[in-house]
């Protein structure tokens, strides 16, 4: 080892620019090192690199109970818009400047959807010269949107991109109201994509042995913590208020509202308040309304750019996009998602495990949450530190957008205490899906990298 490192620095002497005034003591941006790609104890940034696609804007709005809520008689496109406009307006871009918009949704017809979005985009403020696109990857949606738009700024096709999510549960129900094909009998893993999702979940308590006490814990949890978050204020920078109108259901009488507040949280929960609640999906089930993850209202968006356009635009860096994963898993069980997606984000990002600082794991039930987090050894106090979506609520479509400004901003809140965070959830028809994102000044060293003796690297070397 110590011979090819000296190999290292007589190539690199004569790479170096010549120059009677350089001390050759003196560092360098040219140097030896000892490498070891793909291990987490090597993951030291000592500068920042141009290509990094990062964020400089993340924003949301509140999420509301769907059907009763704060948004249960606003547009689709009425939800949309103010991220849209949040996130280009915080950062005085040039909206004309964005090379696309995608946005990620579930429920609505495709082509109803697209042109709300595209509506949106101009309620927003931006030039019929700004492309906008909508993509359906189920609850992972608005992840996969923040993941194209990161792929395409990498891919050159432009630099600047905001990735969105949105859904309106309130005006668009979970039902399907066309036939189904009937190949699908002769195909078991076809037919269980039609389960029920609650099914699933029941089906993941039942297999893995998730007791309905660990379900109800959970759930309260989740409600106390994002209770704590609220009256802390920690939502106030990631959320953007809307103007709208409730409209009283017996009158017709509008009244004008500005919502800025998750109005599902239940601050006063309980495991024996939940302990009472009936099983939904499965009479002797453990799967209630109470440990599921709520219908609702809502919207997000992220604004992403190269890094050296964000900073020769002068705009701080809220996060850096390292990697994203999209995995596979058995319908039947398909929250068991996280579990499969998160090992393999993470690996691609040169990391471990150990080296996440954050987990914002979706929890479309307690179940599969639970499931996740013991089947990684997750740190509980890692995970979802200001509530999930059993307390804040699942728009199905924004989700991952939501995920993703809540995380970025816990981040920047941490500082040096917190370098990297996940995002992840399970996805209906069997998938999960993962991205791993840096704290956007993390270019210090890794405060809780695993030690390598050097004498080690010199017997593999040997070897």
């Amino acid at each position: 080892m110590e011979k090819a490192i000296n190999r290292q620095k007589v190539l690199l002497h004569h790479l170096n620019p010549s120059s009677s005034n350089v001390d050759s003591s003196s560092s360098s941006s040219i140097f030896a090192s000892v490498c070891l790609a793909g291990d987490s104890a090597a993951y030291q940034r000592t500068g920042v690199f141009g290509d990094d696609v990062v964020i400089v804007a993340a924003y949301r709005t509140a999420i509301c109970k769907a059907k009763r809520g704060g948004f249960k008689d606003t547009p689709a496109d009425d939800l949309l818009a103010p991220v849209l406009k949040a996130v280009v307006e915080k950062t005085n871009l040039n909206p004309s400047e964005v090379g696309d918009i995608v946005v990620g949704s579930v429920l609505a017809p495709g082509a109803l959807r697209a042109t709300e979005c595209r509506m949106a985009a101009f309620y927003a403020g931006f030039p019929e010269t700004v492309p906008v696109r909508t993509v359906n990857r189920q609850c992972s949606s608005g992840l996969q949107a923040v993941a194209d738009v990161a792929a395409s700024i990498r891919a050159g096709f432009y630099e600047i991109g905001i990735g969105a999510g949105l859904e309106s549960m309130s005006t668009n129900a979970m039902g399907w109201d066309g036939d189904v094909n009937p190949k699908v009998k002769q195909f078991e893993q076809a037919r269980n994509c039609l389960l029920p999702m609650g099914v699933t979940s029941e089906n993941v308590a039942q297999r893995f042995g998730v007791s309905r006490k660990e379900q109800d814990q959970a759930a309260v949890e989740s409600h106390r913590r994002a209770a704590a978050a609220t009256a802390a204020g920690k939502f106030k920078d990631e959320i953007i208020p809307v103007s709208t109108k409730i409209v009283d259901p017996k009158t017709g009488d509008e009244t004008p509202v500005t919502i800025s507040v998750d109005d599902g949280i239940r601050p006063n929960a309980s495991v024996a308040d939940l302990g009472k609640l009936k099983p939904v999906f499965k009479k002797d089930g453990s799967t209630t309304a109470g440990n599921s993850s709520q219908v609702s209202d809502g919207a997000g968006a992220v604004l992403l750019m190269k890094r050296s356009t964000a900073m020769q635009k002068g705009l701080p860096i809220l996060g850096v996009f390292r990697s994203f994963s999209a995995v596979g898993v058995d319908p039947a069980i398909m929250g068991v998602g996280p579990a499969a997606a998160i090992p393999v984000a993470v690996k691609a990002a040169g990391l471990e495990l150990d080296d996440i600082d954050l987990f914002e794991i979706n929890e479309a039930f307690a179940s599969q949450f639970v499931y996740c987090r013991n089947k990684l050894g997750l740190d509980a106090e890692k995970i979802n530190v200001n509530g999930g979506a059993m307390a804040l609520g699942h728009p199905l479509g924004a989700t991952g957008a939501r995920c993703t400004a809540t995380l970025l901003h816990e981040m920047k809140r941490r500082g040096k205490d917190c370098r990297f965070g996940v995002i992840s959830m399970c996805i209906g028809t069997g998938m999960g899906a993962a991205a791993v994102f840096e704290r956007g000044d993390g270019v210090d060293e890794l405060s809780n990298a695993r030690k390598v003796a050097t004498n080690n690297l010199l017997s593999k070397d040997a070897r």
